[in-house]
């Protein structure tokens, strides 16, 4: 069951998302002048960003104790993220590509779970989804 968290439970993963927003306009600010830092750098940011999230989410996602199913979708988009994050600075091009490979593959899983409504129990009322659910059934005649 979703529950809303109070500050203190959001702290750290808010904090964590905060850093993580400062690491993609850092991005950007290398996409507008490239000569600010190393292409490497670029790379290790790229992964930080993608890394950071995926462990935000994850201290999120712990804080409302979701049930097994919703839990295992979480861990699963985070690890999505991880191989996406993984593939910005992995050395072995080959082996890059395999983690983007996997990233994609979670990330193609995770959308279809929603689309078939897996897991049942899952009632995030941040999805517009659900509000116009609701919408409709209250203006239904």
């Amino acid at each position: 069951m979703y529950s809303r968290l109070d500050r203190a439970q959001r702290a750290l993963p808010v904090a964590l998302g905060v850093i993580t927003f400062i690491s993609i306009v850092l991005l950007f600010a290398w996409d507008a002048n490239s000569n600010l830092f190393s292409g490497h750098l670029h790379a290790v940011l790229e992964a930080f960003s993608l890394a950071g999230i995926a462990v935000a989410y994850l201290l999120y996602q712990s804080a409302h104790r979701p049930q097994r199913a919703e839990w295992i979708k979480a861990i699963m988009l985070a690890v999505a993220f991880l191989f996406w994050a993984a593939n910005q600075i992995w050395p072995d091009p080959k082996q890059a590509l395999l983690f983007n490979d996997f990233a994609i593959a979670l990330f193609v899983l995770d959308i279809f779970l929603v689309m078939i409504g897996w897991p049942k129990a899952s009632q995030d009322e941040s999805f517009a989804e659900v509000h116009a659910q609701e919408k409709s059934h209250r203006n239904s005649p």
